[in-house]
């Protein structure tokens, strides 16, 4: 942890601190920033807080006088509550603007971990407490040039597995012995172990027909149905590296079992792919011109395309999300749909496109690439792009 670099930013953002608070190890994201290990006991809540200027300040129970020894700072001690609410007033002194992990009107569910009652408590003491969403995004979710290369690995393995995929469906629609959506999900969580990979105990998306129409589809061997000709294949496949601090990658393809699919099928597959092409084609114009770019800005430009297609009512999710060292991360999202995302898009930055239409009862389609803003602001698809769908037969 880099306590003068926070503190740089927490003066050029005119935020007099920022403060750290847990109990029971619910604050992951600051347990991360603050590099503390979530083993041993954490029964009794602690804060430790970084001002703008001078030393951190430890405030911590006497059962467990030693959890945050790994930090620099002064430390202090409390037992009961009336002791924990003093030392609290007397730590953080004046009226202060705090950030903590808080996001007003739960706007950003992923940065919302403080309770209620500590906000309550904090204000009470005469603070202004404000969202840390921005600077958990600086300094947990951007991901430097060296650590991206586990992203880039972990794609070439991903997207090989995919291959094998679509190849173990051919060869049974070839045979007639059809695999179910079970099957390949399995099949593609064993080429994941033997390629050293990890989905992080989260199964792969793998549905035909109208099973994609639900978003977030997961094929058990009671709902699994055979792959067979003429039908609507989608796939939604995510994996890291085996291995500590690696980055995900997360793709989403779609299928036609046969050689003539559909023609509506063909147009609602062009039309995801389309707005994700509009989606990042805003992106990099905006880079190119040195402008900053929200979340929610890109969101707004692919939902606006389905919606002229007259599919909008039908897109029932934001166009992407973060993506670090879990699959869905802690930075900038794609969305100003679900929330509105008003974080800006960093070098550094790794997030995917995946805009989708899902016409219950019918079938889902969805198109997903993975983006990453480098550090020269240029945003780059860090892997294969699906331009057509793929034909199995």
């Amino acid at each position: 942890m880099k306590i003068e670099k926070i503190q740089r930013k927490l003066t050029e953002l005119g935020i007099d601190g920022w403060l750290f608070y847990d109990f029971h190890n619910r604050d992951k994201i600051g347990l991360k920033i603050l590099g503390l290990s979530m083993q041993g006991l954490a029964t009794r809540r602690w804060f430790y807080f970084i001002p703008a200027n001078g030393e951190p300040i430890k405030l911590v129970h006497r059962v467990e006088p030693d959890k945050l020894d790994s930090l620099p700072g002064k430390k202090f001690f409390y037992s009961g509550w009336r002791e924990l609410h003093d030392r609290l007033k007397e730590i953080l002194g004046s009226p202060k603007k705090i950030a903590m992990q808080y996001s007003p009107m739960n706007a950003i569910p992923y940065i919302s971990i403080v309770d209620a009652g500590t906000i309550e408590l904090l204000r009470d003491l005469g603070h202004e407490i404000i969202s840390s969403a921005d600077l958990v995004q600086i300094f947990e979710a951007l991901i430097d040039e060296n650590l991206i290369k586990t992203h880039f690995e972990a794609g070439k393995l991903v997207d090989e597995t995919l291959d094998e995929a679509f190849e173990e469906i051919r060869k049974g629609v070839r045979s007639g012995k059809y695999k179910t959506e079970y099957e390949i999900q399995q099949f593609i969580l064993k080429r994941f172990y033997d390629k050293g990979l990890t989905s992080d105990e989260d199964p792969p998306i793998v549905g035909v027909n109208d099973h994609p129409a639900n978003p977030h589809f997961y094929p058990t061997p009671e709902n699994s149905r055979e792959i067979k000709p003429g039908d609507k294949l989608l796939i939604d496949l995510w994996a890291k590296k085996n291995e500590p601090g690696a980055i995900f990658y997360d793709i989403t393809w779609c299928a036609f079992i046969g050689d003539e699919p559909p023609e509506e099928y063909v147009n609602l597959f062009h039309i995801v792919r389309d707005a994700r092409r509009e989606a990042l084609a805003f992106l990099q114009n905006r880079l190119n011109q040195n402008l900053e770019v929200a979340g929610w800005e890109v969101d707004e430009v692919a939902r606006r395309y389905i919606q002229e297609k007259g599919y909008g009512d039908y897109f029932t999710h934001r166009t992407g999300h973060s993506i670090g060292e879990n699959v869905h991360g802690n930075g900038a999202n794609i969305d100003n749909f679900e929330t509105q995302d008003i974080r800006k898009l960093l070098p550094g930055s790794l997030f995917s496109l995946e805009p989708g239409i899902y016409i219950p009862g019918k079938l889902g389609v969805r198109s997903e690439v993975n983006v990453y803003i480098n550090s020269e602001k240029k945003a780059i698809i860090t892997g294969r792009e699906q331009e057509e769908l793929v034909l199995i037969y």
